[in-house]
């Protein structure tokens, strides 16, 4: 869990190379997905999508990103389906599958607390903190370097400045919020 740019989806797909080099799972792959590719609009759809992407991922990682949103309709929504065929499945397939949900705190523990099964099922949590500015200066810095641009000391110093200066708001973007920084540059 954490605000955006905090690295979520990053970490999700360096767990599961961690996961493919240590052998974990049979096959290893890492297959991301949303609720758009989840939920359907008419009865009994949501489930074979749900299922399609459980085929696609059987053997690997199944990574939902912004889970919460499956929580989120109403009871014309379809996204209670995708959440009681994604409990059964998970247990179906507890040996040969693991899971990655990912999302705003509070969101999230809506989500999980949305269906028992969910509850019992996620036992690990990560929430990921707000960046620092110097942080952010770290991570323009790395931009700078993945893109051979070279950055004076004194631009680090401004940039301190900046992101120290910057309303919560702006920030909340977090890392996304410095690679934007640098790409207006």
């Amino acid at each position: 869990t954490g605000n955006p740019g905090t690295g979520k989806t990053t970490v999700a797909r360096l767990v599961a190379e961690l996961y493919r080099s240590l052998g974990l799972l049979p096959k290893g792959q890492l297959v991301e997905t949303q609720r758009s590719e989840l939920v359907a609009g008419y009865l009994g759809q949501t489930a074979i999508q749900v299922e399609a992407v459980f085929k696609k991922a059987k053997g690997g990682i199944l990574f939902i990103d912004e889970a919460y949103s499956l929580a989120q309709g109403n009871h014309n929504d379809y996204g209670d389906e995708a959440i009681t065929t994604l409990v059964k499945l998970m247990e179906d397939n507890r040996d040969n599958l693991a899971i990655i949900t990912a999302g705003y705190k509070e969101e999230m523990q809506h989500f999980v607390n949305s269906n028992t099964g969910l509850k019992s099922r996620f036992q690990r949590y990560i929430d990921f903190k707000d960046y620092e500015p110097s942080e952010l200066v770290d991570i323009f810095t790395l931009e700078c370097d993945r893109n051979k641009v070279a950055i004076a000391e004194e631009v680090k110093a401004k940039l301190f400045e900046l992101f120290s200066g910057s309303s919560s708001e702006l920030r909340n973007g977090n890392g996304r919020f410095a690679r934007n920084i640098f790409e207006l540059s």
